[in-house]
């Protein structure tokens, strides 16, 4: 057996141990505000629920193990003392995803990820419009407990209004878990999915997506790419230069000439394979 005293490694090596180990982990997918009133979204797998009187949520967004920076939604936690927080299901996963990129203040996540700001109705900050429950919370608390990189801040909030979409009820208008289909978050790139088992999501980390609102209007408003598939295409660094997409489609006649519908639908089968750049250069060929 491995037997680890945690001074003994690095910050990193036992992030990364805690991470494979205390998995998988519930998402809250925090939407806030600056004190100008700009808006963030990120999401964090340090959380959970922990008592119903009152109703009591708690979020870690750490300090960075790299840098030793704070996240802006810390930042926002403290001058606003409001948070709203958004559970993440399949439907939205890869949009979720593409929102942790490291985008520099004052970016609107909600924009890059093709999420739909929701007025909250008790808080300023606002609600992501696609998650099936979304809880408006005010700030009771925050707990730090360190200063160096990797150091947690346990932001505690209460639930003050809450918000389920009907679709993810059973009959007796209780949520079901089917339906819901939330996912969470283990080690590495992985992911679980709550009906299915784990999946994989490449870390946007080492690259600045571009984002969905940078995706050209014939594509991000298609009848046939859904939200995770825009996720997908918004997180990439820069577009397939010219020169390829036409190598490409030398390569590929069975794609010129076709619909915008059809080659959405082409697309969208490279999706399915994690083949990104193939899906642009698709969606590229004139």
């Amino acid at each position: 057996m491995l037997t680890i005293d945690p001074k003994d490694i690095s910050t990193g090596k036992l992030h990364s141990y805690l991470l494979g180990a205390i998995a998988p982990r519930p998402i809250a997918f925090a939407s806030t505000i600056d004190a100008e009133g700009n808006p963030n979204l990120s999401p964090f797998s340090f959380f959970n629920v922990f008592g119903a009187n009152p109703p009591t949520l708690i979020f870690s967004p750490a300090r960075s193990v790299r840098n030793n920076t704070t996240k802006h939604t810390l930042d926002n936690s403290e001058a606003t003392r409001e948070v709203v927080i958004n559970v993440v299901n399949y439907a939205i996963v890869q949009q979720m995803s593409l929102s942790s990129t490291m985008y520099p203040k004052g970016v609107n996540e909600f924009e890059k990820s093709g999420l739909t700001m929701l007025p909250s109705e008790e808080v300023k900050p606002f609600r992501v419009a696609e998650s099936p429950v979304q809880f408006e919370c005010k700030v009771k608390d925050i707990i730090y407990t360190g200063t160096e990189g990797g150091a947690g801040n346990l932001i505690v909030c209460e639930v003050v209004k809450v918000h389920i979409q009907e679709e993810v009820l059973d009959e007796n208008g209780a949520i079901d878990q089917h339906k819901i289909d939330l996912v969470a978050r283990a080690g590495g790139s992985y992911y679980s999915r709550a009906r299915d088992g784990f999946f994989e999501i490449p870390k946007p980390l080492s690259t600045l997506g571009i984002g969905v609102d940078k995706i050209p209007s014939s594509i991000s408003n298609s009848s046939v790419l859904t939200g995770n598939n825009l996720g997908m295409l918004g997180n990439v660094e820069h577009l397939p230069v010219q020169e390829d997409v036409d190598n490409f489609a030398k390569q590929h006649p069975k794609f010129v000439g076709v619909s915008e519908e059809k080659k959405h639908t082409f697309a969208q089968e490279y999706l399915q394979k994690n083949d990104v750049e193939s899906a642009w250069k698709v969606l590229l060929i004139k």
